[in-house]
């Protein structure tokens, strides 16, 4: 009799058929489905013959091959096909059992969908997976959350398959109930479009201010890797720069037009609904929904015919102000994607280790760096950690960082190359730090025209005033609420 399999995978796309190899590589037995039986076939047949893993042609046949608890890891596209395979799999599996999303949910589905699972006296986790066609194959980081019932039995697969740092620690822990692990990998994409945002504004300024090579950035680049920004994603800009076709480089010929896919969306939905300001994640799902706006910036191009002017001083000192402006909006990236994390974790009562974050995030996913083994430290320092900018490792980061950020941001408005990832953190930033802000004018606008009430200065916290401003109204203010 054929053993049974440790786990079984449903979906054999890049993502799910890498993840089962990487399992079976790893000593575990695995039952596979898809719902195009020859795209089974075809991987029973190619990549995973001679393997211990079992092709089944039904959910019936991929359910009997299971060991109980029986695991059963869905990697399809997000959204209905989710609930349509829950659906599914529900009375073919018994309580105990276990339900598991590896794709990109929107966190709410995932709170949905582990009450509705337990209910039906069954488990499920909801875990973020990183690090692409590569991660998945040779080790991702894994982000898993849900019902806490069922990490034990998922531990030994998980923590076995995740990425390890080079000190050897594992990029795979829970992280919390319900939604937490689906809403950490969101956080992490949100952070992913700011880190790449970054980089395409230092590329845009060597390019168009500094007039500099695709081979002189290419060494830039790879001088930078082994620095204070050595990150997967510096390390394949310097790659993608030095890329050739046909004796050309090949990023000459990319259309300027970005995709998304919703992630980054969803996390900037998310900073509005809990009232944080997620201000460079934001300009960055924005730069790429400006992109796509070829065909109108070609005609306003020639409306407005201004080039860009050349960045004046020597390339060097430029070259290291830079240097400056990426690392320090990459700290403020990261201090706002915390926030994010803190806020919602106190609405959903959520325990997250934040430390612990940081380190399933040093390897195998797309944002790994070692940068990631500052903000561990930081949260080591102090678990209570109210924003990373308080840290005094990023304080002095941040404090060595500023002039060179202000010059390339002044730069960038002076020559017309936009910068908007870069010149929000710096404006974020410059907010934060102060002590007094210009909103005191905002609420006495808001109190004059819609009588919404303000705090004082001279009075304690919580108590609110109306003032009848042309004596024409009345004592009767609005309500106070926060939205």
């Amino acid at each position: 009799m054929q053993k049974k399999a440790d786990i079984g995978v449903i979906g054999l796309a890049v993502m799910g058929e890498n993840l089962i190899l990487n399992m079976e590589s790893n000593g575990f037995a695995v039952a596979c489905f898809n719902r195009t039986v020859d795209r089974m076939n075809q991987f029973v047949s190619g990549r995973a013959a001679g393997k211990n893993i079992i092709g089944c042609r039904t959910l019936d046949e991929l359910v009997a091959a299971l060991e109980r608890p029986r695991k059963v890891m869905m990697m399809v596209r997000a959204g209905s096909a989710v609930d349509a395979l829950i659906e599914a799999l529900l009375p073919l599996l018994e309580p105990g059992d276990i339900i598991i999303d590896g794709g990109n949910s929107h966190y709410p589905d995932t709170i949905r969908r582990v009450q509705y699972v337990e209910s039906r006296g069954l488990l499920y986790i909801g875990t973020g997976i990183s690090g692409g066609e590569e991660g998945a194959l040779t080790g991702p980081s894994i982000m898993p959350g849900g019902s806490p019932a069922a990490w034990p039995a998922v531990k030994p697969i998980f923590q076995k398959i995740a990425a390890r740092t080079s000190g050897g620690e594992i990029c795979c822990d829970w992280v919390g109930e319900g939604g937490a692990g689906h809403f950490v990998k969101m956080v992490h994409n949100g952070i992913e479009y700011g880190d790449m945002q970054l980089i395409a504004e230092a590329y845009h300024m060597m390019k168009l201010g500094l007039r500099l090579s695709n081979e002189e950035m290419h060494l830039i680049f790879a001088n930078w890797s082994s620095g204070p920004l050595d990150s997967y994603l510096i390390e394949i800009t310097s790659e993608i720069l030095a890329y050739r076709e046909d004796g050309e480089f090949l990023l000459d010929r990319i259309l300027d037009a970005a995709g998304q896919k919703g992630t980054g969306k969803w996390t900037v939905a998310a900073a509005l609904d809990l009232g944080q300001p997620l201000t460079l994640i934001a300009e960055a799902v924005y730069a790429r929904c400006l992109s796509a706006l070829k065909d109108e910036r070609k005609t306003a191009s020639r409306v407005y015919n201004t080039p860009p002017a050349m960045v004046t001083g020597h390339t060097t000192e430029s070259v290291q102000q830079l240097e400056s402006a990426l690392y320090a909006s990459k700290i403020v990236s990261y201090a706002q994607g915390y926030q994010l994390m803190r806020a919602m974790a106190e609405e959903q009562k959520w325990n997250l280790n934040y430390g612990g974050i940081a380190l399933m995030w040093r390897g195998g996913c797309i944002i790994r760096s070692a940068f990631l083994g500052k903000i561990k430290e930081a949260y080591d320092r102090d678990p209570a950690l109210a924003n990373l900018l308080l840290d005094p490792f990023f304080r002095d980061a941040v404090m060595k960082a500023l002039p060179g950020w202000r010059r390339v941001v002044a730069g960038g408005a002076m020559t017309g190359i936009p910068l908007p990832a870069m010149s929000s953190a710096l404006a974020w930033f410059d907010g934060y730090r102060s002590e007094n802000l210009p909103a005191n004018l905002i609420q006495a606008q808001r109190d004059y025209f819609g009588a919404h009430t303000y705090e004082r200065t001279d009075r304690p916290r919580g108590e609110f005033f109306h003032t009848n401003w042309t004596g024409r109204g009345g004592t009767t203010a609005a309500g106070t609420y926060g939205a």
